[in-house]
């Protein structure tokens, strides 16, 4: 009992603690910690350590911008809002990607000017979502992305807009719409008129206002319309509007700017502002769409039937609850999902005997997103002007209800078609059109479009050919939106988590940002096969925004699984069966509080025993058809705001012991406990205070050991926080040595050598040869993009890496797992092969036309040292076959044979295949490179 109360004590404190907010990052530490990021992938002992992306792709990735040659627009440019810029010049058949040799794949916008071929990247995307990742400032290319020239801005964070002077190259305006969480003073409008080399800012609001949209009038560059937008978001509260979000002009090519919306205007004013697009038909003629963030009158509604609804309960008398229609209570207990046990009769003796209140069958159902969801505002509203952007109206009646929802922040823009100025197109959740410039509107949606748009592109010679890019990649339309061609061939999912099952071929599970969850082989061709034979590899099994993966090791077919906010199923992918497993917390208790993405975690002990986090941990003993919870709250105990905040991110369970399971939160606690809940300790109080816990990690090496990171993304602080403890957190040491600073998302401990680390990061992976001392960066086939998970297939020894960009990438880690410190003092160590299978085949085609069949495999070896080596193949004899230099770097390296003999073939009495080449015959072989030595069979 005073073990309880004790911790209700503190907990109570922590409570009443105020954040010590911590401090966003400088931007000449962004600067430095790229500079590093290139320093440490010269120097990488694993910079030859190859990646391959295995995709999947039919998903795609959240589209922000697009860029079209109006002369050939088969040819254009597709920017991803963590995946990178792509360029297409057959229609988007293929894309090549042109932004991996630079330092971010995040993009808010792009600007080409087509005479010259320049290209501009504001990077970092702004549509204020908890996965916009910020940026590095402007980047410009002249050469297709070949090279990346930085022009400034480094602490803009995210870029809202870049117009480039038709007729000056070198005269480019600039919106940018600044930090995401924190106050700076680096937004507003910037203009240079030599190409990037000196900026000026014409226009700033204020710390928290930005610019969000800006256009020029299409024949006349000086007219330019900008909005600029009041947002202030938390990691526990959004709010989307203020009193300076507006609506600005110039007259002089941005130079300065003078606010038109004014409260004489027409257009709202006022804190309800919300994000606010643009669509500029000529001089005069100028569109708006608006998150309208004022609330709506209220209305009585009036009922169609005698349905209960929460609002009934929060005003009912006790007197008045026991007099209601058991079959009315009822209907209202079992559509809104209560426990079983919650039915009229039992209720009502709760209430009856004072064990809960009326009002507390409407607090059942609120939970900290009932705000975002519940409170109903204008929404969407187009308004158009006539005189320039003097006076405005709105162009329609009734409210655009099924537009924005409750997210109008992740939308916001409004095209015009160049050809008629009533041909207006906005979206948000749909797409839609206006022929009678926004009196109505009716859909373009179709099955293979995804919902959630962010660009549009009109062609001027041909207005019903549109390009649309969505959350799921890119569309393509010749009818005015009858028909869409989709266009998904890249490789940019946004992974949340990645897992494995132990199948043969084993199968690689996801769940990613608003494309649900996938599963499918590791081995999958990431090609168009599956177009020719109707079967793609990879299958879909949850919508929504994809979010953890559990599989059951004794039947794989049984998959735990969900969507935001912790929604959870058990799926049975055999029987095709899915049952609703969240958590419900009793009658007359405050809501459980869900993250955005709520861990789960199947027991190592016991595949039947589940654990799931909300503010407290909660375990199930059979799948998720019962639960109890085994904790008190382990977090701060929340903050008020519309967004669920005080709640559990990660969970971890020693194999070494059934119930020693750590929890860290996102408010910056972890827990520990060594008895399956009966009691807990709090061992953060010596790390840095208020920051997500993005992982902790139970040593599955020494029963001891516990990792933790911690992320201030939440803050715009990018400082890399990694720590360990040997003692259950008792004491912790610092472990982030010299990573480049960026925020840490994940670390897991390779399965084999307990020295090895391997952690990602928001623009890079890292592996640690010596438990934390010092990292090496991977970068061989996978560009700077945010890895937000990572797994090992054990068996297979490959290291996975779920990006939020970029898909899925995998590395054959063997060689790795091998290290020891003696490589370090040893010339070359080389790495046992696999055995080889002779096949007749080798150096034959198929066709005439075809390539020849040519064998290969990968030689590991590590050199201590940056130098040429001399290769040598030779027979069992010791007869030399075949000799090679190669230049090999310091650290891992990997030489390709072909299986070939170039010398004393006549010893081994080879017959030339058909391609003219000798290649090895079956037997017992060596390869020595410098002064190691290893067999090699050709069975």
């Amino acid at each position: 009992m005073k073990r309880i109360l004790l911790f209700l004590f503190l907990n109570f404190l922590l409570l009443n603690f105020h954040f010590s907010q911590p401090a966003p990052t400088d931007a000449k530490d962004l600067v430095n910690a790229l500079k590093s990021l290139e320093d440490l992938q010269n120097n990488s002992l694993v910079k030859q350590v190859e990646f391959k992306n295995i995709g999947p792709t039919i998903m795609s990735g959240r589209v922000t911008d697009l860029a079209v040659n109006p002369n050939n627009p088969s040819e254009f440019y597709v920017a991803y809002a963590s995946g990178g810029l792509w360029h297409t010049t057959n229609n988007g058949t293929s894309f090549t990607p042109i932004l991996d040799n630079s330092n971010t794949q995040n993009v808010g916008d792009i600007a080409v000017h087509w005479p010259s071929r320049t290209i501009w990247v504001g990077t970092g995307e702004n549509n204020a979502s908890r996965s916009s990742y910020a940026g590095i400032g402007l980047l410009k290319s002249t050469d297709n992305g070949e090279n990346w020239e930085f022009m400034g801005l480094a602490d803009s964070h995210h870029i809202g807009r870049i117009l480039i002077n038709p007729s000056d190259v070198n005269e480019v305006v600039v919106g940018v719409t600044g930090h995401l969480y924190s106050p700076n003073k680096e937004r507003g409008i910037y203009k240079t008129s030599d190409g990037g080399n000196n900026w000026k800012q014409t226009l700033f609001v204020d710390d928290l206002s930005g610019i969000i949209d800006m256009q020029h009038s299409p024949d006349n560059f000086n007219v330019m319309f900008a909005t600029a937008w009041t947002k202030d978001r938390k990691a526990w509260n959004f709010e989307g509007s203020g009193n300076n979000s507006a609506i600005f002009k110039s007259t002089d090519a941005g130079n300065t700017w003078f606010k038109i919306s004014t409260p004489e205007s027409g257009f709202p004013t006022g804190n309800g502002v919300g994000r606010i697009g643009l669509a500029v038909y000529n001089d005069d003629v100028i569109y708006t769409i608006h998150d309208n963030q004022f609330r709506r009158p209220s209305v009585v509604a009036q009922k169609e039937n005698d349905e209960l609804t929460k609002e009934d309960f929060k005003t009912i008398s006790v007197e008045a609850f026991l007099n209601l229609d058991d079959k009315r209570l009822n209907n209202y207990l079992k559509s809104n999902g209560f426990q079983e046990k919650y039915r009229a009769e039992n209720v009502k003796h709760l209430v009856r005997n004072g064990n809960v209140k009326p009002i507390d069958l409407s607090k059942y159902l609120e939970d900290a997103n009932s705000l975002l969801f519940d409170t109903e505002v204008i929404g969407a509203e187009v308004y158009k002007s006539t005189d320039g952007g003097k006076t405005w109206r709105k162009t329609h009646t009734d409210y655009l209800d099924g537009i924005y929802y409750s997210y109008g922040y992740y939308f916001g823009h409004i095209y015009v078609s160049p050809a008629n100025q009533d041909h207006i197109y906005i979206y948000g959740v749909p797409i839609l059109k206006s022929k009678d410039g926004g009196k109505s509107f009716e859909s373009m949606d179709a099955e293979n479009v995804h919902v959630d748009h962010h660009a549009l592109w009109i062609n001027p010679k041909n207005p019903n050919h549109i390009i649309n890019g969505n959350d799921g990649g890119v569309n393509i339309t010749y009818d005015d939106g009858k028909n869409w061609i989709k266009n998904n061939s890249e490789a940019v999912g946004q992974y949340y988590y990645i897992n494995v099952d132990n199948q043969k071929p084993y199968q690689v599970y996801g769940g990613l940002q608003d494309n649900g969850v996938w599963v499918g082989p590791h081995n999958a061709r990431n090609d168009f096969r599956w177009q020719q034979t109707g079967e793609y590899p990879w299958k879909s099994i949850m919508g929504g925004d994809g979010m953890q993966v559990q599989i059951d090791e004794r039947n794989p077919s049984i998959v735990y699984t969900g969507f935001q906010f912790g929604n959870y199923f058990r799926l049975d992918r055999d029987k095709g069966t899915q049952t609703y497993i969240q958590p419900k917390h009793e009658l007359g208790e405050n809501p459980y509080r869900f993250n955005w993405q709520t861990p789960i975690l199947l027991s190592k002990h016991n595949q039947d025993i589940l654990y799931f986090g909300g503010n407290k941990l909660m375990r199930s003993m059979n799948q998720g058809n019962n639960w109890e919870a085994i904790s008190p709250d382990l977090t701060k105990g929340g903050q008020k705001g519309n967004v669920a905040y005080g709640t559990i991110t990660s969970i971890s369970e020693s194999p070494f012991q059934f119930g020693l399971i750590y929890t860290g939160s996102d408010d910056g606690l972890v827990y520990i406990t060594k008895n399956s809940g009966s009691s807990w300790d709090l061992i953060t109080k010596n790390l840095p205070k208020d920051l997500w816990v993005s992982r902790v990690i139970a040593s599955q090496h020494k029963k001891e050991r516990v990792f933790v990171t911690l992320n201030g993304y939440r803050w715009d602080d990018f400082k890399t926080y990694v720590y360990i403890s040997d003692d259950y957190g008792i004491t912790w040491k610092s472990i982030s040595s010299n990573i480049a600073t960026s925020p840490v998302n994940v670390i897991k401990e390779d399965p084999v050598n307990a020295d090895i680390l391997y952690l990602g990061t928001d623009n890079a992976a890292y592996v640690s040869l010596n438990l934390g001392e010092s990292w090496e960066l991977f970068s061989k086939g996978i560009p700077k993009v945010a890895v937000h998970d990572l797994v090992i297939q054990p068996e297979a020894k490959h290291l996975l890496l779920g990006t939020h960009g970029r898909s899925i990438y995998k590395a054959d880690i063997a060689p790795i797992q091998k290290y020891n410190s003696n490589f370090l003092s040893t010339s070359t160590t080389i790495f046992e092969l696999d055995p080889v299978r002779f096949s007749p085949r080798w150096g034959s085609k198929r066709h005439a036309w075809s390539n020849a069949f040519e064998p290969k495999i990968k030689v590991g070896f590590f050199s201590n040292t940056k130098e040429i080596k001399s290769i040598s193949v030779m027979a069992e004899d010791g007869t030399i076959l075949k000799t090679e230099t190669f230049d090999a770097a310091k650290g891992f390296n990997y030489w390709t044979y072909n299986l070939s003999v170039g010398q004393n073939a006549e010893k081994l009495e080879l017959k030339p295949a058909a391609n003219a080449t000798l290649y090895l015959s079956q037997g017992m072989y060596s390869i020595q490179i410098g002064d190691s030595k290893t067999s090699l069979e050709v069975k």
